[in-house]
């Protein structure tokens, strides 16, 4: 894949999951309206945790880890990667379906793994009830994200990156409703998130008939492919589960406060904005193009594709993460404060915001930095790196709990993410040139910092000026455009002045994505 054709893959990916995210905006203002940080969205964001979590254990991030490598080098080794990727469905359906019943049935204690603090009030049968409504989804998005990588490595980007538009279009519509017709909103907001995940698979599995793929049903099979299909995602399923326990010892310690697991979600969802757009996008795009790479031998292609993902990230994500940290309250204030979210929930989720922020990068770079493991069938390191990891997190987390409470979580996680950074940095040393930074890199990173620093003390400045403007009923929304326009028009206009970044090459990306060639 061409520098060019890589940015266009990052750039098309990027596109669909920003309208995504705007999308989730809008779900997340709705929810904050109605239910504001209340028992009822505690309650439905611990349920609505559950399905995500398996989501991540079992499909984008680790079984997938393992199988767009091997499904990539079949690809280009011209072997047959249909009856792989067949065999692949259906041995994950499989295990899926027992799973998922499981998992309804030991609901209960899913529940309590994942805030203890609930018990012994409303939110704990409430979020056991819709709980047990939304676990389904488990089974539909992670059958999704296996056939979004069989698209994903053959190059086709534009399904896989719109398809997620489902759900979060899914739970506006299930708000709406439930606000119109008087419906349980909490019911309604868990049938969504099921109902979603069986239209995200169809629209998927359309994708991938139109690509000529036939995937015909057959019994399960352990196949010489699959075992070593197995053994290979086997560490990446351990570290994907390590990851979690991140988020249960983060969600644990929210939980002893009432409404800081609300405040931790809101926060999480917009540094998720960013994050999605740019994390997502070099996750879809470098994983397939360096495997197949490694497959050809292309050495010098492999460590292009590596800076170029890597410059790409922090181009975006450095002024964003300042953004978030200088901004948080303004931020939080226009989008959220209105109806049953009020001033304290303001405070409180734009505190965990800034804390979220500063992790952002590191967020990013894991993106990055883990296919350079995966391509190479390496699941057993990020393994370690994720248990290290862990111990950090769970360390300050808990550590820092007594002192400045539910804060401690969001601090924790941020703090964790660039341990994870560094070790896998480290460990990518012994990789040789595919792995290492080029000139380009280098002369590109000071000047995306030092443009990002620059726009900071503009949006920091803009906001004192205009907290009139930012606190008025019916003008804080124009006032919050205005103030996002100028650090956008800051950062992209210093980037370009000291070189961080180039335009001929930005307009030709653009030219190719107008044109359809993505």
């Amino acid at each position: 894949m061409k520098p060019i054709r890589l940015l266009t893959g990052f750039l098309t990916v990027g596109f669909w999951t920003l309208l995504s995210r705007i999308m989730g905006f809008v779900r997340d203002i709705l929810m904050a309206n109605y239910l504001g940080s209340g028992p009822v969205a505690e309650a439905f964001l611990v349920a609505q945790s559950l399905p995500n979590m398996f989501r991540r254990f079992f499909a984008e991030g680790a079984f997938n880890m393992a199988f767009v490598p091997m499904f990539a080098k079949k690809l280009e080794g011209h072997e047959d990667a249909e009856t792989f990727a067949r065999d692949a469905y259906w041995g994950m359906a499989g295990v899926l379906i027992v799973f998922t019943l499981i998992g309804m049935a030991a609901m209960p204690w899913l529940v309590l793994a994942m805030a203890a603090g609930f018990l012994g009030d409303q939110r704990y049968d409430l979020a056991v009830t819709l709980g047990n409504i939304a676990f389904p989804y488990i089974l539909f998005i992670s059958l999704t994200a296996l056939l979004s990588g069989v698209l994903n490595a053959m190059g086709r980007f534009l399904a896989t990156s719109a398809v997620p538009i489902l759900l979060n279009a899914g739970l506006v519509l299930g708000m709406i409703l439930a606000h119109r017709l008087q419906w349980d909103m909490g019911r309604a907001l868990a049938w969504s998130v099921a109902l979603s995940g069986v239209a995200q698979l169809f629209f998927t599995w359309i994708a991938v008939r139109r690509m000529g793929l036939r995937l015909p049903f057959r019994w399960p099979t352990l196949t010489p492919d699959l075992r070593r299909l197995a053994i290979i995602a086997a560490p990446a399923v351990l570290a994907g589960g390590v990851v979690q326990i991140n988020l249960i010892v983060g969600r644990q310690v929210a939980s002893a406060t009432e409404g800081a697991i609300a405040w931790l979600s809101y926060a999480d969802r917009l540094y998720q904005l960013p994050l999605g757009v740019v994390g997502i996008a070099i996750g879809v795009v470098l994983l397939p193009d360096l495997s197949r790479r490694l497959r050809a031998g292309d050495g010098p292609g492999s460590r292009n594709s590596f800076n170029r993902g890597t410059e790409f990230a922090l181009l975006l994500t450095v002024p964003a993460a300042v953004a978030l940290v200088v901004i948080a309250y303004p931020l939080i204030s226009v989008l959220f404060q209105r109806g049953a979210f009020g001033a304290t929930d303001t405070a409180n989720t734009a505190m965990a915001l800034a804390a979220y922020g500063a992790g952002l990068p590191a967020f990013v770079l894991h993106k990055v930095l883990q296919p350079l493991y995966y391509a190479r069938e390496d699941t057993r390191r990020p393994f370690y790196y994720a248990v290290i990891s862990m111990a950090v997190n769970a360390a300050i987390a808990i550590g820092l709990m007594p002192l400045i409470g539910f804060l401690a979580a969001a601090i924790a996680t941020s703090a964790a993410a660039w341990v994870m950074v560094w070790q896998l940095w480290r460990g990518s040393r012994a990789m040789g040139d595919a792995a290492r930074f080029d000139d380009r890199f280098r002369h590109r990173l000071p000047r995306i910092v030092l443009a990002s620093t620059v726009m900071g003390a503009v949006l920091w400045g803009l906001a004192q000026v205009m907290s009139g403007w930012l606190a008025a009923p019916g003008a804080r929304s124009l006032g919050l455009l205005v103030l996002c326009s100028a650090g956008i028009v800051t950062y992209f206009g210093i980037a370009a002045v000291l070189g961080a970044m180039s335009l001929p090459e930005l307009k030709s990306v653009l030219r190719r994505n107008r044109n359809g060639k993505s």
